[in-house]
C-alpha cells in the first residue's frame, strides 16, 4: 500500500465525493496526524505551508478540522500518542529576534529622523567628499605608522 501527501483541497474534494474508505486519526509525538485510504493508497494530510505531516496539538480541533471537512467517522491509533510540551523553543527564538528586529527598525528610523533634522539645519557644515577621503587617508597614515611603530618596538 502506497503512502503519500494530500492538502486541505485534495482531502475535502475526497470527503465531498465520498471517494475516501477509511480515515485513521494516529498520535504521534505533539500531536495527532490524519491518515486517509482510498483506492490502495493512504495519504497523511499536510500542513499547508512546510508540506510535512500537519500535527494537531487537540483532538478537539482535530475533530471540528474532520467535521468540517465532512468527515465524521473515523478511527484513533493513540499506540505512539505522547504529549509534548508546550514550550516552543524555536518560537521563542522567533519572538526574540522579532524584538531585536523591531529594536534596530526603532533606532534606525530615530537615526534617519536625526540626520534629516541635521540635513535641514541652515547651520550644518558641509564637508565635500574630496575633503573626507583626504582626511581619512590622513587617518590611515596615521594609524599605519602607530602600527609600524609598535611592530618595530616588538
Amino acid at each position: 500500500m502506497t503512502h503519500s501527501m494530500i492538502d486541505h483541497a485534495t482531502l475535502s474534494r475526497l470527503a465531498e465525493a465520498g471517494a475516501i474508505d477509511k480515515t485513521l486519526v494516529v498520535g504521534q509525538l505533539g500531536g495527532w496526524s490524519i491518515v486517509v485510504r482510498y483506492g490502495k493508497s493512504e495519504h497523511s494530510l499536510a500542513a499547508q505551508r512546510s508540506r510535512q505531516v500537519r500535527l494537531f496539538k487537540r483532538m478537539e480541533t482535530l475533530v471540528s478540522y474532520l467535521k468540517d471537512v465532512g468527515i465524521s467517522q473515523f478511527d484513533v491509533d493513540a499506540a505512539d500518542y505522547a504529549a509534548k510540551s508546550s514550550k516552543r523553543p524555536d518560537r521563542a527564538d522567533a519572538l526574540k529576534r522579532a524584538h531585536e528586529a523591531a529594536e534596530h527598525d526603532r533606532w534606525f528610523r530615530e537615526q534617519v529622523q536625526i540626520g534629516l533634522r541635521e540635513a535641514d539645519d541652515p547651520n550644518t557644515v558641509w564637508v565635500s567628499q574630496e575633503e573626507m577621503e583626504k582626511e581619512w587617508e590622513e587617518m590611515r597614515a596615521e594609524l599605519e605608522a602607530r602600527i609600524a611603530a609598535q611592530e618595530g618596538k616588538a
